[in-house]
């Protein structure tokens, strides 16, 4: 796979195999067993997880079992060479709980107790969790619903559920830890969201701030700061794979064919000069740029554009959209996150949303409510199916993840897929799928193109967004879904009143009947911003997770109860779910504090 394109290795899950101390006897009856274990999960997890990048995540196992305090340090010291991010113990058995357990507190971790009558590896997990809870460093328990025979070496499918769970979540925390979040210009409309809040970013998620005026855009173009072969083929590519669409401006205000092509130029360039300042690119250093070859190690960014740059300049919709989306003229790879105006927060649903499920994330407007009554009345077509309970319009202003537009498939159903999966037919279809119409000048004086598609329906979806609450602090809102298709006669009256030249998904909200989730427009109306974040799956659940590791509380949620799953400590703050995360959150606080 792809080397990775950040500094610092991948973090490695730390497996600790804790064993009952006792000598001349019981430990040496358990050694073998306990050893097993651990190696069994590690071989588990190794088999069924990848980092975004596509390479398999590396498991480190403890040189021996754990009896110890003694046993702890060495094993603690071995992580921390070996660079682990994520602790996991496992045991069939007793062993002594505070004496055994990790203490690292900036590691996320859990413990799997094994479920059987011999030895009481139930008992030390309860021990376990326990003293985790007493010392302030929260873990997730695993056990499994069903006693197993103590030489049973196989992994329950409930045990395997709350594996993945837990090692997704705590290597998206890990992931992301020591990483930037590149800001490519300022403030955005006065977007709330764009107003990039350093303290967020540092004690909860563990990540720098960097930041570049969007005169650096220009100061690259204008001074050739950018790899002019690498140009020459994206403009290539460009011209074969990217249609464009007719230019819907008033005569007066339309280009001519030579200005759009300028654009075209102008746009590609600044695509690759937002990778670069992104990720670096060696490339440049051959040039003789060595400070630009370097880049500013960002997971994440966002581009401000309006209004202060797309009032002269051509859009970022291009810009936008390709690094979004999984290819480009190098080939299929690995998605990049954009965010669009500048919008720090988005980015950050759209990085957890990428780094749990690997796979492009949707930037998009949520936009407007569109009940059945209204959509009926507009375009005489009465919703039925998905549809019958209303719709949410998501539509970005010009850019999306062209994977977005559901052209891939799992099953022979509508997909977005990790990159690797992803073949070149269907690279091919999310192009052929998407019309890049000329900028309309009322929004983008500068010109520039943006990209036009509508996604297909019956993607199951996940939509996400961050929110800064002051007093309060960061929390998380998700919604989980279905992407769907209407007629395209509804679709085009619809999508007429807003921006035709726009990307386009049709959003219905599973409804649970109560709170937000009671009907489709209380989504709508509690929903804390003008921005959302989707990504392919229901995986509200591992969202639930990682916000839990990261002391972030969920404000809103349609996950069902019993996919649920936070440290064990959270039950020691009451029995309603909600109101026990904010506590635990608020008392636990951000985990770089």
């Amino acid at each position: 796979m792809n080397e990775s394109r950040y500094y610092g290795a991948r973090p490695k899950i730390g497996i600790r195999p804790a064993i009952d101390g006792r000598r001349k006897g019981v430990r040496e009856s358990l050694e073998d067993q306990t050893m097993k274990m651990a190696k069994n999960a590690a071989a588990f997890l190794s088999a069924n997880l990848r980092h975004s990048d596509g390479s398999p995540v590396e498991c480190v196992i403890a040189d021996s079992c754990i009896g110890g305090v003694a046993e702890s340090a060495m094993a603690a010291d071995k992580f921390r060479r070996e660079g682990v991010g994520v602790s996991l113990t496992v045991t069939p058995c007793w062993c002594y709980g505070s004496e055994t357990i990790d203490m690292d507190p900036h590691l996320p971790k859990a413990i799997w107790g094994f479920n059987g009558t011999e030895r009481p590896g139930a008992v030390y997990l309860a021990a376990a969790l326990a003293g985790h809870t007493q010392k302030g460093l929260p873990a997730f328990g695993i056990y499994g619903r069903d006693v197993q025979e103590a030489g049973d070496d196989t992994i329950p499918q409930d045990v395997q559920e709350k594996l993945l769970g837990f090692a997704k979540a705590g290597l998206a925390a890990a992931t992301m830890k020591g990483k930037s979040y590149l800001s490519m210009g300022s403030v955005s409309m006065g977007i709330a969201g764009s107003i990039v809040d350093d303290h967020f970013f540092q004690k909860y998620l563990g990540m720098r701030n960097e930041y570049v005026d969007m005169s650096e855009f220009a100061r690259r173009i204008e001074e050739g700061i950018y790899d002019k072969e690498e140009l020459k083929k994206a403009l290539a590519w460009v011209k074969k794979n990217c249609s464009e669409g007719a230019d819907l401006n008033s005569p007066e205000q339309k280009k001519s064919r030579e200005q759009l092509d300028k654009d075209w130029e102008y746009v590609v360039k600044m695509t690759l000069i937002a990778r670069d300042l992104m990720a670096g690119n060696p490339r440049l250093a051959e040039l003789g740029f060595g400070e630009e070859a370097l880049g500013h190690n960002a997971i994440v960014s966002g581009f401000q554009g309006q209004r202060q740059w797309t009032d002269h300049y051509p859009n970022g919709d291009f810009m936008e959209a390709i690094l979004n989306s999984s290819f480009d003229w190098n080939g299929i790879r690995e998605a990049y996150m954009v965010a669009t105006e500048n919008d720090s927060l988005n980015g950050v649903a759209m990085l957890f949303g990428h780094l749990l499920t690997n796979t492009a994330q949707v930037f998009a407007d949520v936009r407007t409510y569109w009940s059945p009554e209204a959509i009926e009345r507009v375009t005489g077509w009465k919703p039925s199916g998905q549809a019958e309970n209303g719709l949410i319009h998501l539509i970005n202003s010009g850019s999306a993840a062209l994977d977005g537009s559901g052209q891939q498939s799992i099953d022979g159903k509508p997909a977005m897929k990790p990159f690797w999966e992803i073949s070149p037919s269907e690279a091919k279809k999310c192009l052929d799928s998407t019309t890049w119409y000329p900028a309309i000048y009322e929004y983008f004086r500068g010109g520039g193109f943006s990209s036009e598609f509508k996604t297909l329906g019956g993607m199951p979806i996940t939509m996400c967004r961050l929110n800064l609450v002051d007093g309060q602090g960061p929390v998380m809102q998700i919604a989980e879904g279905w992407s769907v298709e209407i007629p395209d006669k509804v679709h085009d009256i619809l999508n007429k009143r807003t921006n035709e030249t726009w990307p386009t998904t049709w959003f219905a909200p599973r409804l649970t009947g109560n709170g937000a989730f009671s009907d489709v427009y209380s989504v709508m109306a509690n929903w804390g911003a003008n921005h959302g974040a989707f990504g392919y799956g229901h995986f509200g659940a591992d969202v639930i997770s990682l916000c839990s590791i990261l002391r972030i509380p969920v404000s809103m949620h349609n996950v069902s109860e019993d996919k649920i799953f936070r440290p064990s400590a959270w039950a020691s703050f009451g029995m309603d779910k909600e109101g026990a995360d904010y506590r635990a959150c608020m008392v636990y606080g951000p985990v770089y504090k």
